[in-house]
């Protein structure tokens, strides 16, 4: 007897289509979508992870494993909610997640009112987390995203932005194991994606030429480069406010008046804190890492080193519109506070880090300063192995 109707993103790459198979072995009647997200073939890198082969890898699978197959062409609705999206963020000097959002937005959204519409009782995903579930003393069941088994591949954070009513729906089929027994149970099933390299472009588009992306509607503008030195008086009056979380958390502003000029660029919008490459300045003890950007003046600071002291803060704000709680039962009051496990990127070793709730803002307090601290990233924090929220980082 067949456990439900699960329709799984068949993405064209390893890890999807052994879920695709153990969910069959598991009795789901299981069909394949694989999303068409992107026709612009002028900014990808075609033999980095071209989408036709993708998608033909996809078929592939589905066809060895006795599953049917469809491709559905979501590039509308990945243009309107993940690429304006960005698009935007870039131009405010902000650096936005296009995978944590493509989950959100297009996978757990889009993907499942299209799934539930086929007659589905899942959704599934070659993600490597897992789920669980509960019921509260009133009966109430709740949904629990748990840390993929696997230290090196857990994806938890890309789903930091999901739902209890997405989680409800969705299945994790190969996050209790690790890559390389992934790897292993294609091989011993002969399938074409065993031995495929996992992709490291943008959600179901491919690697992607940034610069090339971005200059579709953000233009170049030459700007200086002013270079901050070690000894900045800024950061010792910084140094000597460990107690106030306002100003901890607060990135530091600096004028051209504060360094020297050291080269140009030829838009700040195109760059990103912590960012060391793409900078085009030689002649330093150590390379030059951008500390931060102004926007309105389109200039670029950097500091030299990767210690250098502007690339560090030991808190963050996240707006009261911008947060978000898996567990909203865990959610916080004003004037409380929560001890977590928090990252504010993929496969960051989790720091010990404390929330405070006030009225309009989050502020999250870290044990120890935290490299490169970016506006629009995502910050996400756990207790134990369970993803219990996340925020935009202002």
């Amino acid at each position: 007897m067949k456990k439900g109707r699960v329709i799984i993103g068949l993405s064209g790459g390893v890890d999807s289509s052994v879920a695709a198979y153990l969910l069959k072995e598991q009795g789901y009647e299981v069909i394949g979508l694989f999303m068409k997200n992107w026709h612009d073939e002028s900014v990808t890198l075609s033999n980095e992870c071209p989408w036709l082969e993708d998608s033909n890898d996809a078929m592939l699978v589905a066809e060895k494993i006795g599953i049917p197959f469809q491709t559905v062409d979501l590039s509308r609705e990945y243009k309107e909610r993940i690429v304006d999206y960005m698009f935007d963020e870039y131009s405010k000097g902000r650096t936005p997640n296009p995978d944590v959002l493509c989950n959100r937005e297009i996978k757990f959204d889009v993907f499942l009112k299209i799934a539930i519409s086929l007659g589905a009782d899942y959704v599934a995903t070659g993600h490597y987390c897992q789920k669980k579930s509960f019921k509260n003393q009133s009966g109430t069941k709740i949904y629990q995203l748990i840390a993929g088994k696997d230290n090196k591949k857990d994806q938890s954070y890309f789903l930091c932005q999901l739902s209890q009513k997405q989680l409800s729906n969705v299945l994790f089929p190969i996050g209790h194991l690790n890559k390389d027994q992934v790897r292993k149970i294609a091989l011993k099933q002969n399938l074409v994606t065993a031995k495929k390299k996992d992709s490291q472009g943008l959600c179901f588009i491919g690697k992607v030429r940034l610069p090339d992306f971005l200059q579709q509607q953000l233009k170049p503008k030459m700007g200086k480069i002013i270079e901050i030195p070690t000894n900045f008086s800024n950061y010792s009056k910084l140094k000597n406010s460990d107690n106030d979380i306002l100003k901890r958390s607060t990135k530091l502003r600096y004028k051209p008046t504060d360094g020297i000029e050291v080269g140009k660029h030829n838009g700040a919008h195109f760059y990103t804190i912590g960012q060391r490459k793409g900078l085009g300045v030689g002649g330093n003890v150590e390379p030059l890492f951008i500390i931060d950007t102004d926007m309105d003046n389109n200039i670029i600071f950097v500091g030299q080193g990767k210690v250098h002291p502007g690339l560090f803060r030991l808190a963050l704000r996240v707006s009261q519109s911008d947060i978000h709680w898996v567990r909203d039962d865990l959610s916080l009051n004003s004037g409380e506070n929560l001890s977590v496990d928090a990252r504010i990127r993929y496969r960051q070793v989790l720091q010990k880090a404390t929330i405070f709730q006030t009225e309009n803002t989050m502020y999250i307090s870290f044990e120890n300063p935290q490299f490169a601290i970016t506006s629009g990233q995502f910050v996400a924090w756990y207790k134990e192995k369970e993803l219990i929220g996340s925020g935009v980082i202002a």
